[in-house]
């Protein structure tokens, strides 16, 4: 009889077993960064930031179409490398995963968007900031982050009217991202009735400016503005240092990472290095920007550089598309997603436009003081 019992109770445990996985979906959400390369220390934190909220959202048993959701994060590094990049778009949706947040670069980012729209996945970028990427009318990509368009114009007019650049010299490392957002700087001091004196260019793997930098010193700049990541910033100004260049540095959010004065190995100057954030927050909204980076670093013992609560607002409006379609399927959530409007998180509010732009996306400008970065105002 008791050989019998066991069996019952084992069958029923069985069959409770596979209710309770008949209740359950599983959501794959992929994450793009280089988590390898020099600018790793950028990758990983947006794949923290995507971790983070995976491991709330399972801790707080959300449902879809009525069954719990058991949400996985499958990360794959790009390098920041194009070529990488589409690879790891294409083993994404062959995995056929549900979404996908990132890439980090414009460089990667725009191919692998391509991959994204013909397999119908839907793509929240973080910090991607070429305005070429909502621009090719693949309806599945989206950015939470303001465009370059609005990053390095304003950055720009700031040149002229606020740093008063009489002599405004520009360096790109010619990538998607470096390039297109000194481009823009361009356009904004032009439009501000200031000059550009010279331009210069490099390349996102580059160590040696002094044949550049000895060119422009030539034309005794008060404001140089780099268009590329940090990785190549530092060394930039240390070598800016060496030859006895004092201009006002500048850039946009490639370069504003509080890994900068690192890697500028103590050669910053205070208020020397000015540059803007794709995204920020103000009033009430700081409450809860200062809670996600305490939060942050209790749980990884780890600063935010720049984007991981962007990534985090990222993966929790995908997730509230799919709960308002009552499916993780992306034909059936896409045209919810594409909808957003008013979605608050850490990072602010969250509205998407007919583009898959973020409206009214803000910039903050920031200095370094002592090493550390200090927010000068928040721009819209």
């Amino acid at each position: 009889m008791q050989v019998k019992l066991n069996v019952v109770v084992g069958a029923i445990a069985l069959l409770s077993s596979v209710a309770a996985m008949s209740q359950e979906v599983v959501v794959k959400i992929g994450h793009v960064g280089p988590t390898s390369g020099g600018i790793a220390h950028l990758g990983k934190d947006n794949e923290l930031g995507a971790r983070m909220a995976i491991d709330e959202l399972n801790k707080k048993g959300v449902k879809i179409g009525g069954k719990t959701a058991k949400f996985e994060l499958l990360a794959e590094d790009d390098a920041g490398d194009p070529k990488q990049g589409t690879a790891a778009a294409q083993k994404l949706a062959d995995a056929k995963v549900n979404g996908v947040i990132g890439h980090l670069n414009s460089g990667t980012t725009i191919p692998a968007s391509k991959i994204y729209f013909e397999a119908g996945i839907p793509q929240i970028s973080p910090s991607a900031t070429n305005p070429k990427y909502t621009r090719n009318g693949y309806k599945t990509a989206f950015r939470v982050v303001a465009d370059d368009v609005h990053l390095g114009g304003t950055l720009g007019k700031y040149a002229v009217t606020a740093v008063k650049g009489k002599v405004i010299a520009v360096i790109d490392d010619r990538t998607a991202y470096g390039q297109g957002v000194a481009d823009e700087f361009e356009k904004g001091v032009k439009a501000a009735g200031g000059k550009i004196a010279g331009r210069e260019f490099t390349n996102d793997k580059a160590t040696d400016f002094s044949a550049i930098l000895t060119t422009l010193k030539g034309k005794k700049p008060d404001v140089i503005f780099f268009g590329g990541m940090d990785a190549v910033a530092g060394p930039m100004l240390r070598q800016m240092k060496q030859l006895g260049i004092s201009a006002k540095f500048m850039g946009g959010d490639g370069i504003c990472s509080s890994e900068l004065p690192k890697l500028a190995a103590g050669t910053m100057a205070d208020e020397q290095v000015i540059c803007a954030e794709a995204g920020g927050v103000e009033g009430e909204s700081k409450k809860d920007m200062e809670a996600f980076k305490s939060k942050f670093k209790e749980a990884y013992k780890l600063d935010v550089q720049v984007y991981a609560p962007y990534v985090y607002d990222a993966v929790n409006v995908m997730v509230d598309a799919m709960v308002k379609a009552g499916s993780a399927e992306p034909a059936k959530y896409l045209p919810v997603l594409a909808k957003t409007t008013g979605f608050k998180g850490v990072t602010g509010v969250i509205s998407f436009d007919n583009k898959g732009d973020i409206k009214n996306g803000a910039l903050t400008m920031y200095t370094y003081k002592g090493g550390n970065r200090s927010e000068l105002a928040v721009v819209r």
